[in-house]
């Protein structure tokens, strides 16, 4: 049993009245915001990890953290944030987690050193735990069946923006001003984003409240961080041993152990944080492997390409997240079109096309050179904005099409808890198999160099005169200098080579999900009001 309750202030803008037939796209536009915010910040930061390593005088291993500790929060809070809503109230819970993220991104602007920003991420991430699956429920709760689609498709505009503009905006702010700025832009967004919740959505809340599982989110706390512990410092430098190492068994240990506790108390606690019943419905079970793989591939290709764009081909950091601009303008086109095109026909359709299109980028990108062309990136980039333009907005209403609207919140926060984790899976899975097949590579090439060979000699005989000719010296440094470009050629060479492996990778793990797919049974119902089964 639900109850609506309805904002005071609305009544002041009859306009924004809950009965008003433009009243859900304004909650749309509202949700949009804290969206766009919340999924920039996962990106808008990659650029500027350098200056921020430079300005506090750290290692990388440890200015990383400012990366993972948002991600980690994010997939922490996911889960809570549906009791947290139905407890609460919708709109207070979206208010507070917007609240939270714009006074996160206000204390990261003033951190006076690295652990005080990686902690005010963690502020940061909390909020933006509870923007993402609350801001969809109440999407979700407020258009029709018929109409939900659509609507998700443009939800998913916001999302996609904010993936394209965040290289973008945070190179050119990093680049312009300070590190600062990336942070400081959040603040007057989240002003007007808080101001527009307060003054459009009503409150909705559960008649009933349950009691609060602390052995659940505990032992799912505790699961979660083991687990992206483990899969964000596998590659760690300062962790030598690997992924063999103590550190790492010891977070999987604590992981699987937590995880076994987990099970358990979520199946005999009577009010679970995570119901796990969800899993029964096929459609939302299948939805959440396609979603899982579909982030290994995502997240880790996405984390491959600014590393070959700035480190082989030379890209400045602005240049590299030009390049990621026309693949948020894809999508923004493709995901309300998705969205139309979901309540019309069987959305397994457009996902299958989508993972083939995603599949097909991939591959394209496994044969990179120090002589790519702009059009050998740019096209499979736009053919995968379209690919995932066709899978995430149907896959989002399939996956709730069956859930009961009291359980929304919590089914779109596993939703995209298991995302995060695919992609924080895909990071560490792809970047320790590029450190891998980097040193194969290497050690292949350096075993064909013969230094006797009279293709060598030529190579370093033109290698000299480069050298002579552009910063001169006696004629054992310039033979030395000859062969050390000759060896940074090799090291580049298996880098490319690496990477190409990793996106090869990647495709093979996207193609799987076409299996998945056939087990979805789409119920789609008809403008006309009849229910028909696609199978």
């Amino acid at each position: 049993m639900v109850r609506d309750g309805r904002n005071k202030m609305i009544g002041i803008v009859p306009s924004l009245h809950h009965e008003h037939k433009f009243y859900k796209w304004w909650v749309l536009i509202s949700v949009m915001i804290g969206t766009f915010m919340a999924v920039l910040d996962a990106t808008i930061v990659n650029v500027g990890l350098s200056k921020m390593t430079a300005a506090f005088g750290t290692s990388v291993d440890k200015i990383e953290w400012v990366l993972t500790a948002y991600l980690l929060i994010f997939a922490v809070m996911l889960p809570s944030s549906g009791w947290i809503a139905d407890h609460f109230g919708y709109k207070k819970t979206y208010f507070f987690g917007m609240l939270l993220f714009t006074v996160g991104s206000l204390l990261c602007s003033l951190s006076w050193n690295e652990n005080a920003l990686i902690f005010f991420r963690v502020v940061q991430g909390a909020g933006a735990g509870f923007i993402m699956p609350v801001g969809m429920a109440i999407v979700t709760r407020e258009f029709p069946v018929e109409q939900r689609g659509t609507a998700i498709g443009f939800w998913g505009i916001a999302s996609a923006a904010s993936v394209s503009l965040g290289p973008l905006v945070g190179g050119y702010l990093i680049d312009t001003f300070s590190w600062h700025a990336i942070f400081d832009v959040n603040i007057p967004v989240g002003i007007i984003g808080l101001i527009v919740v307060l003054i459009v959505q009503r409150e909705f809340k559960t008649e009933k409240t349950r009691g609060f599982d602390f052995l659940g989110f505990i032992s799912m706390t505790v699961f979660l961080t083991s687990l992206l512990l483990a899969f964000a410092d596998g590659n760690a430098s300062w962790n030598t041993g690997g992924w063999t190492s103590s550190f790492i068994l010891s977070c999987f240990f604590i992981s699987a152990l937590s995880f076994i506790v987990f099970i358990i108390t979520e199946i005999n606690v009577k009010h679970p944080i995570v119901d796990l019943t969800l899993f029964r419905d096929r459609n939302f079970a299948s939805a959440n492997i396609i979603l899982f793989v579909f982030g290994i591939g995502f997240f880790g290709s996405t984390f491959l390409l600014p590393l070959y764009l700035q480190n082989s081909l030379g890209y400045t950091a602005f240049q590299a997240g030009m390049v990621f601009l026309p693949l948020g303008i894809v999508q923004a086109f493709v995901s309300p079109l998705a969205g139309r095109l979901t309540d019309k026909i069987n959305p397994k359709i457009m996902v299958m096309i989508g993972v083939l299109l995603l599949s097909w980028s991939l591959y394209a990108y496994g044969f990179f050179s120090l002589q790519t062309e702009s059009s050998q990136i740019q096209i499979p980039l736009l053919v995968r904005a379209l690919g995932l333009g066709l899978i995430f907005t149907p896959l989002s209403t399939v996956s709730l099409l069956n859930i009961p609207k009291h359980k929304i919140a919590q089914a779109s926060g596993l939703f995209n808890t298991i995302r995060q984790i695919g992609g924080s899976f895909g990071v560490s899975l792809l970047g320790s198999l590029l450190t891998r097949r980097t040193i194969f590579h290497l050690q292949a090439f350096s075993q064909n160099v013969d230094s006797s060979s009279p293709v060598f000699q030529n190579t370093v005989n033109h290698a000299k005169s480069f050298v002579m000719n552009s910063v001169g010296g006696s004629q054992a440094e310039i033979t030395a200098r000859a062969k050390a470009m000759i060896m940074l050629n090799i090291s580049s060479q298996s880098f490319i080579q690496g990477i190409s492996d990793d996106f090869l990778v990647a495709a093979l793990l996207s193609i799987v999900l076409i299996i998945p797919i056939f087990f979805l049974k789409i119920s789609k119902v008809k403008a006309a009001g009849k229910t028909g089964t696609l199978e």
